[in-house]
């Protein structure tokens, strides 16, 4: 039986580096602004490029500020009926962070704190909601929450899905990333030859997805996921999971490869991610080339919450039929990617957005206007 629900964006908010709401993220983007800085706090005698919010509070503090606006400027009154859905991959790692270095010890640790699913466990103490989903699977994590979220909309399980994706800047995570030796020294820059890694940055994404359709709602029209199980940290160099996830995504959406006017690559500056996608987005777009953009060389790489802020990133496309530059490529590698250098205007109906994480983790999402 198939079931003809679709699954409609109908609100958004974001804060990041390169903007406290999604119109100063997507300017900032456009304009291919300095938005990312320099650190030598997180990695012991080493400088690394990090992107952090500029207000100076506490991350889970602006949420709970930004989850009253929705309730506000959206149709809900409260959440009972709705189900929340989190993507991160630090969860409460930082507060565990936080009270370690303070106490130097671990007693007055909070496990509850600590987890996946401490970001819901926060939210709850202020708000009822039908149910929640935590989803950690690294960079794809808010991705993967985004399609759970379509999944059980259009089974007619719930008709309001509330994601968030959300990671605050951890030494854990830095660390752990300067230990890969992929990070850099400088704002990353994505798909160009002389790059030099990604640059870890903080952040949320929030979306509302329901089975209505509003004015200015996005559709969510396809969701593709494949997993190649490469290599523990590093993707398939011919791309064929993130090809995989792709064409799964055009399947799920009832497309083919013309449709896509742009995509918003995944893009961390890595030279491994770097060639693996384009390697993938060269196979699979063979005649109809759309633009190619990633976008972390302003946000940077907010891990867990990526593949939301992306999103937001994605709807902000099709609603300004605006295609962002790609900061920072000055001398190209890959042939065959009709890369966005400036930013342009453009008539775009569908946007591939690609989130992809260790382990061969894919997810691919595919976004439309409503018609």
């Amino acid at each position: 039986m198939k079931i003809n629900n679709n699954v409609f964006i109908n609100y958004f908010d974001s804060i990041s580096c390169a903007g406290n709401n999604p119109e100063e993220m997507f300017e900032s983007i456009c304009q291919k602004k300095d938005t990312i800085c320099i650190d030598s706090s997180y990695v012991k005698d080493k400088d690394v490029a990090i992107g952090k919010v500029s207000i100076k509070k506490d991350l889970n503090d602006i949420l709970l500020e930004r989850i009253e606006n929705l309730l506000l400027n959206t149709n809900l009154k409260d959440f009972k009926n709705t189900l929340l859905v989190i993507g991160s991959s630090v969860g409460g790692m930082n507060e565990t962070e936080r009270l370690f270095f303070k106490n130097k010890n671990y007693k007055k640790i909070n496990p509850k704190k600590h987890s996946i699913d401490a970001i819901s466990y926060f939210l709850k103490q202020k708000y009822k909601f039908y149910d929640d989903v935590s989803f950690s699977t690294a960079c794809t994590s808010s991705a993967n929450a985004l399609g759970y979220a379509k999944e059980v909309i259009l089974k007619g399980i719930y008709k309001n899905v509330l994601v968030i994706g959300i990671d605050s800047l951890s030494y854990t995570t830095v660390c752990g990333f300067s230990a890969l030796s992929v990070l850099s020294s400088k704002p990353c820059t994505p798909f160009d030859k002389n790059r030099e890694g990604m640059n870890v940055s903080e952040g949320f994404g929030i979306l509302l997805l329901q089975n209505i359709k509003e004015e200015n709602s996005i559709e969510l029209c396809g969701v593709g996921y494949s997993s190649d199980a490469h290599h523990m940290t590093q993707p398939h160099p011919d791309g064929i999971g993130a090809k995989k996830a792709m064409q799964n995504a055009l399947n799920d959406a009832s497309l083919t490869i013309d449709d896509i006017g742009y995509i918003n690559a995944h893009g961390t500056g890595t030279y491994a991610n770097d060639f693996s996608e384009l390697n993938a987005i060269n196979s699979l777009f063979v005649n109809k080339k759309p633009k190619v953009s990633s976008t972390k060389s302003v946000t940077g790489h907010s891990l867990g919450a990526a593949g939301a802020i992306e999103a937001i990133i994605s709807s902000m496309v099709l609603q300004k039929q605006t295609i962002p530059a790609n900061k920072g490529l000055n001398e190209i590698q890959i042939e065959g990617i009709n890369y966005s250098i400036e930013t342009t205007s453009s008539n775009v109906n569908y946007v591939l957005s690609n989130s992809f994480a260790f382990g061969g983790n894919n997810v691919s999402l595919i976004f439309g206007l409503t018609k």
